[in-house]
Parts: C-alpha cells; structure tokens; sequence
C-alpha cells in the first residue's frame, strides 16, 4: 500500500513539473511578438545560429555531467545515461522556470527515487550541483573580473567603483573550496548538517566542467551580436559573468529582465539598442527556450512510457 501510495506520488509530480515546464515555454512565448523573432533571426547569419546553437548543445553537457560528478562523490553506483538525462532536464527547467526547489530538485527526486536512489543521496547530489554551479561562476568571474577589471556603472548602486575586489573575494573562496578538499579528512558541521569536501580531482573537475559551461554560455551570446561589435570576447565575458551574477541573485527566472537590463547599460555604448535586443531575444530562444522544449519533451514522454510499463502485465 505504501510502496502504491509512493508511487502514485511520484506519478503526480512528474506530471506536475510537466504541467510547470509546458507553462513557462507558454509564458516565455507570450512575451515576444512573432515578427519580432522573424526579424532578428533574419539579421543573423545562419553560420551564427548554427555555432549559437552548438555551443548551447555544448553547455548543458556540461550542466548535465554534473550529477555524474555528483555520483562519483557519493559513492553510488547509477548508469551514466540515467544522470545525464536527469542533469539534462532539471537544468534546461531550472534555466528558465527558476525556483531550483520547484523544478530541478524535484525533477531529481521524481526521477532518481524511481530508480531506487534513496532520498538522502538525493539531497546530496542537488547540494553538489549547486555547489558546482557557484564554482564554475566564482572562478570564470574571479579571472574575468581580476584581469578585466569593468568600471560598474553608478546606476546599480553597488560600493566598489571596479569589479576587481569581487573577482579577488571570488577566488579566494574557490581556492578555499580546493584548499578544503585538499586538506580537511573530516566533514564540516554546518548548522546540524554534516559536509563533506569532495576528493581534490573531483573538486577541480567541478570547477572545470562550471566553468566550461560559462564559458559557452557567453559564447553563444557573443556570437548572437552583430559582427561590428567592437568588443573581444574577453571584454565581453567580463560584461556577461557580472550580469548573470546580478540575474542569478535576484531569483528571477532566468534572470530575465535584469540581465538584459546590464547588458543593455554596459553595451549601450558600443552597439545600438536595437540590435542589442534582437541578439537577446535570439539568445533566449536558443539558450533557454529550446533546451527547455526539448527536456519538457523528454520528460513527457518519459512519464508516458512509465505508465504504460505500469499499466502492462
């Protein structure tokens, strides 16, 4: 009864978080007039939308490789195409629904529980994957901000007058991370709950594979700007990692609204606002809504499948 019960739960939710992942590529859709995408989609060449989209291919296997890495570190045993499907789905939602708790984690637990992950190595995988996350971020934007230094305009409002000292505060917390799991044999207590450092070469394939997804990440917008942008891409993943980090703080899904908005000031200069938008509107169709139609299709037909093994005899 209770193993019934259970499973039916977990039925529920996989449609749930269907439901949720078909409403935001509903609302994501809303917000954009049709001859709108037509037009900046004409603007670019079609060697560019073929590089924008293989380099946001690229990304999300990096975002899905770390439940992977995440397995390795627990010690549990799970068939690598399992994880990979599962980190594939959970960032394409958590990407652009946002709510992490809502989606990804969920998304982790209907899915794992299913194939018999117990629901404490559950919780170790998602706090692995953000970890990760804020890794992969800290490091790309500590170098960037260092040795790029962007002088942060007066608008936000923020106490430093160049990102160098957050570069420097990123770092070092990495190299802390690294340090820590160099060094420390015994886990951490944090507020009652036991941490655990990963092994050095899993610690640094975290901030490798992060990092990569960055890197790409800007990649596929910088690619999306017109060719008379006088910007290297350097300069441009500086402007980009600090926009994300503002995007990301703020909870918003996808950071939406507030990362165009610091793009947008920083780029205002350099490109007209017009064709600034038309890159970013291209750039959330590729990076954002595309993965996320392709997971939800996934993971539809996933719950699918599952019902009909059940319903068999």
């Amino acid at each position: 009864m209770g193993k019934k019960l259970l499973h039916n739960f977990s039925s529920l939710l996989g449609f749930f978080l269907l439901g949720l992942s078909l409403w935001a590529i509903a609302s994501e859709l809303r917000q954009y007039d049709y001859r709108d995408v037509f037009k900046s989609l004409a603007a670019i060449p079609t060697s560019r939308l073929y590089w924008a989209i293989g380099l946001t291919i690229l990304s999300y296997l990096g975002l899905a490789n770390y439940d992977s890495l995440a397995f390795r570190y627990i010690g549990h045993a799970l068939a690598y195409p399992k994880s990979v499907f599962t980190g594939f789905i959970s960032a394409a939602a958590t990407n652009t629904v946002g709510f992490a708790f809502l989606t990804g984690s969920a998304i982790r637990y209907r899915l794992y529980s299913a194939w018999g992950v117990p629901a404490i190595a559950i919780a170790q995988i998602i706090l692995f994957e953000n970890i990760s996350f804020w890794l992969g971020l800290f490091a790309v934007s500590g170098v960037m901000f260092l040795f790029y230094p962007l002088e942060i305009p007066t608008q936000l409002h923020l106490p430093f007058i160049s990102v160098r000292p957050i570069g420097l505060i990123f770092l070092l917390v990495v190299a802390g991370y690294l340090v820590g799991s160099l060094f420390a044999r015994k886990p951490l207590n944090i507020r009652g709950h036991e941490f655990r450092f990963p092994s050095l070469q899993i610690a640094l394939a975290q901030v490798a594979i992060s990092g990569l997804d960055w890197i790409c990440a800007t990649a596929v917008l910088y690619i999306l700007l017109p060719a008379t942008t006088a910007l290297s891409y350097p300069g441009f993943l500086g402007l980009y990692l600090l926009a994300m980090t503002a995007g990301v703080v703020s909870n918003v899904p996808g950071g939406l609204g507030v990362f165009e908005s610091i793009i947008l000031l920083l780029l205002s200069s350099k490109v007209s606002v017009t064709a600034v938008l038309g890159s970013l509107l291209v750039y959330r169709g590729i990076y954002y809504l595309l993965p996320l139609v392709v997971a939800t299709g996934l993971l539809g037909l996933y719950e699918i499948l599952s019902r009909w093994k059940v319903r068999s005899p």
